[in-house]
């Protein structure tokens, strides 16, 4: 028989606790007249408040609400607040079609939904097809703005009045908190639902030095939007630890998040590569602006940087570039790269470090991973074999919600879609999304290996790597290009570049320059919507049957 207390793991227990140990520190968040602040203890205090008014509303054990917001000071109330009284926070991402968002608030039954003003009008198409939301709760900055919906009220009048103290109550540590939709890039978005023991769990493991070295001592700008895989976990481990949280709200331009950095003393921010190839620019033309002194770690989600990003900012900044894999389905965080992550790394050489930093990383403590055959079979971790990736943990998801989905999980496992190897070093090497492999003359090639090289060369801002149907070799690869103004950069050179690194049978067959490319709700190269624009010619492209 155990002597030990059998606590249950629930986020009430340490999401209040940065506000008690360290009341005054700030939340800050960038409007468009400046800054919002309010303390630790504050934020604490009015999740307490929101808490009361949602429970008098009607909300109760795992009842869905909706937050449809920026990243600011609000939102990071209701993170705190909804799952400590047993609902569930349901993350809306503010980038999907109408369809694709009534689909989710219909089939998550959402019951009330926050709003900031500014976002009303992407809302507005939905009325009339959401049955189960009852009230719209809007969060004014002074953005002006009104809606239609027939039950509606100000987020500050819908808190004003409540006691700043909630009792939390007792659940089960299995119940749900959170609720987040994959961005449906196949078929419809599917739920993955969020307990407050895998959130717990994650939260602890977030927190350790061997991850992000997360601390009290921390101020943290949270880039990645927090409808995206609950911000990545950032905000619990955040209130938490009692870390100073900084917010841009919708003030996301480079020179807006630099500022917000420079003036908040931010230790750690975490995004997409584009947010941080898109700070690099404005550095490199106008760096003398921005103190950058405090920033010691980048994170970087959602797609692998390349080595010449992680690169420029150590050598620039000494600032660490730290990537991490993972996926709406773990919480997120699967695996982490630092630059030196074992004892015996102490000796590496600077150029075996940075080759770390471009694995996807080692696995997160509590997590199994390995690799697979077509026939379930294990392959060996030598860093040659490669297979689909399966993974299992504490935080890992079992099944979607109210859609189980058999074939995405097998034997207690995740499959999560990704093709991969593991070296005997246990780093994980993601090769590809299985969908975005390209098969050429019965050979695979790599997108992302070879998008990463190109955007190593000089002027090439952002590369995406394609297939392209062909009568002969099936598939083969397409490039398509963002270069810096006044470059000089051509469609020989990079082709020319490719060839340094990789087999002639491997190189783009074309490079196409283009003056944005299209990205997904979460910040990720939209291969989908390129494909498609390809296929509608919508690019100039090369007669290829005579190849």
């Amino acid at each position: 028989m155990s002597t030990m207390q059998q606590t249950p793991l629930l986020m009430s227990r340490i999401l209040g606790r940065g506000a008690s140990l360290d009341p005054n520190v700030e939340i800050v968040t960038l409007q468009g007249n400046g800054t919002h602040r309010q303390t630790l203890q504050s934020t604490w205090q009015r999740a307490q408040q929101l808490a009361g008014a949602l429970s008098r509303h009607g909300i109760g054990a795992g009842d869905r609400v909706a937050s449809f917001m920026w990243n600011n000071y609000r939102h990071l109330e209701l993170y705190q607040a909804v799952p400590s009284m047993g609902a569930v926070l349901h993350t809306l991402n503010i980038r999907l079609a109408p369809a694709d968002l009534e689909f989710i608030i219909n089939h998550a039954e959402d019951r009330v939904i926050f709003i900031d003003e500014d976002l009303i009008p992407l809302f507005e198409p939905l009325i009339g097809r959401i049955p189960t939301v009852e009230l719209l709760v809007i969060c004014r900055h002074g953005d002006g703005g009104e809606s239609s919906f027939g039950n509606q009220i100000d987020y500050e009048q819908f808190i004003g009045g409540e006691a700043t103290e909630y009792a939390w109550p007792d659940i089960d540590e299995n119940s749900p908190m959170g609720l987040c939709y994959t961005s449906g890039t196949t078929g419809k978005p599917k739920g993955v639902m969020y307990t407050h023991r895998s959130t717990y769990l994650h939260t602890m493991a977030q927190s350790l030095t061997d991850a992000i070295s997360l601390s009290g001592r921390d101020s943290v700008c949270g880039i990645v939007p927090m409808f995206h895989a609950m911000g990545w976990g950032l905000p619990f481990s955040a209130s938490m630890l009692g870390c100073k949280v900084c917010l841009p709200h919708r003030l996301m331009s480079p020179a807006s998040l630099l500022q917000l950095m420079s003036d908040e003393e931010v230790t750690l921010s975490a995004g997409v590569p584009t947010i941080w190839q898109g700070v690099r620019q404005v550095l490199e033309a106008e760096g003398d602006r921005f103190d950058l002194s405090n920033l010691t770690r980048l994170t970087c989600g959602g797609s692998a940087p390349p080595v010449s990003l992680i690169r420029w900012y150590w050598d620039k900044y000494r600032i660490e570039m730290i990537q991490g894999w993972g996926m709406t389905e773990t919480n997120p965080l699967g695996t982490l790269s630092r630059k030196i992550a074992k004892r015996s790394q102490r000796e590496m050489t600077e150029d075996q470090q940075f080759e770390n930093v471009a694995k996807a990383g080692l696995l997160m403590p509590g997590l199994e991973m390995m690799i697979v055959d077509e026939q379930w079979t294990p392959l060996p971790h030598d860093g040659e074999s490669v297979g689909e990736l399966l993974i299992r943990g504490p935080w890992i998801a079992a099944q979607y919600y109210k859609d189980p989905q058999p074939d995405k999980f097998h034997d207690g496992w995740l499959v999560t879609g990704d093709v991969a190897s593991i070296d005997a070093e246990e780093y994980l090497h993601i090769a590809d999304r299985s969908k975005d492999l390209i098969k050429s003359g019965g050979e695979w090639i790599s997108s992302v290996d070879l998008e990463n090289h190109i955007v190593s060369l000089d002027g090439v801002i952002q590369a995406a790597v394609v297939a392209q149907p062909h009568p002969k070799w099936d598939e083969r690869p397409v490039a398509i290009c963002v270069v810096a103004e006044g470059s000089n950069v051509t469609r020989e050179a990079i082709v020319e570049y490719c060839a340094q690194q990789f087999a002639k049978w491997q190189l783009p067959d074309d490079v196409i320059f283009v003056d944005s490319i299209p990205l997904t709700s979460t910040g990720k190269i939209d291969k989908k919507q390129i494909r498609a624009d390809l296929e509608a010619q919508r690019y100039r492209l090369p007669d290829l049957r005579s190849a």
